[in-house]
C-alpha cells in the first residue's frame, strides 16, 4: 500500500497531530504551521570523535523538546515521522545521504521493554524511506548503562565503554554507514558507536541526529 495512502487511512481513525502542541494536522504534515515556524534549524559545526561528519536537523530547545520528550516516554504519535522527515531533509544533498546503510542507535533490552520501541530505529526507518537507504540494526547494546544525562562528559565516555556490540558485521563491512540518533548532546554515545562500527570494518561513518543541544550544554530530557 502507498505510504501516504496508509497515513490518510490511519488519520480517519487516529487523527494526525503535531508532536509539539498536539493540534490536528494533515496526514502528510510533520508539524503544525505555528510550531514549525518556531523550530530552529541546527546550523552549527560539531565534531564527533571517529565520525566522518555530523548533521543535525534542529537545535534542541524548549520549542522542539515536547516532541522528543514524548518519544522517550513511549508516546510515538507523529514524532518519529516528523523528526525523521526533518532529519532526512537536513541530510539531503550531503555526502551522508550517499550512505549504503543506516544504523540506529540501539537500546538495552530493558529500556526497549519499558518504552515499547526504539525511537532511533523508527526515525532511521523514516530517513531510509525518504532517502532510499536500507536500515540494519547492526549494533546491539547487551550491557545496561547509567542514564547519560546524570553524568559528566568524562563519566559518559567511561559509562559507555564496551556497552555496544556489532551483531551483523557483514552488513557494514567496507561500507559507508549513517548512524542515526534522536538527540546528540556531548556526542559520547555516537563516538563510541563510531569506534565500534569502524573496528568491525565500516569504511566511513557519518552521524545524523534530529536534535543537537546548544554547544553550551543544557541538561534536559535528552540522554546522549
Amino acid at each position: 500500500m502507498d505510504f501516504l495512502l496508509k497515513r490518510r487511512l490511519l488519520h480517519l481513525l487516529y487523527p494526525t497531530r503535531c508532536p509539539v502542541c498536539g493540534q490536528v494536522i494533515l496526514p502528510k504534515e510533520h508539524f503544525c504551521k505555528d510550531c514549525r515556524g518556531k523550530l530552529r534549524p541546527f546550523t552549527g559545526k560539531f565534531t564527533i570523535e571517529g565520525a566522518d561528519g555530523f548533521i543535525g536537523a534542529f537545535e534542541y530547545d524548549e520549542e522542539i523538546s515536547p516532541a522528543v520528550f514524548l518519544l522517550k516516554k513511549g508516546v510515538c504519535g507523529n514524532g518519529a515521522y516528523a523528526l525523521g522527515g526533518a532529519l532526512a531533509e537536513a541530510l539531503r544533498g550531503t555526502p551522508a545521504a550517499q550512505s549504503q546503510v543506516i544504523v540506529p542507535t540501539p537500546l538495552h533490552k530493558e529500556d526497549l521493554r519499558e518504552r515499547g520501541y526504539n525511537q532511533s530505529l523508527l526515525i532511521a526507518k523514516e530517513v531510509g524511506r525518504i532517502l532510499g537507504i536500507p536500515v540494519c540494526q547492526a549494533v546491539t547494546k547487551p550491557t545496561e548503562t547509567l542514564p547519560q544525562k546524570t553524568l559528566s562528559k568524562n563519566e559518559r565516555q567511561v559509562n559507555l565503554c564496551g556497552a555496544f556490540t556489532v551483531s551483523c558485521p557483514e552488513a557494514i563491512a567496507g561500507k559507508q554507514v549513517l548512524l542515526v540518533d534522536d538527540v546528540c548532546t556531548t556526542g559520547s554515545t555516537l563516538a563510541e558507536l563510531c569506534q565500534v562500527l569502524k573496528s568491525a570494518g565500516a569504511k566511513v561513518v557519518f552521524c545524523g541526529a534530529c536534535c543537537k543541544t546548544p554547544l553550551i550544554e543544557k541538561r534536559g530530557e535528552n540522554d546522549d
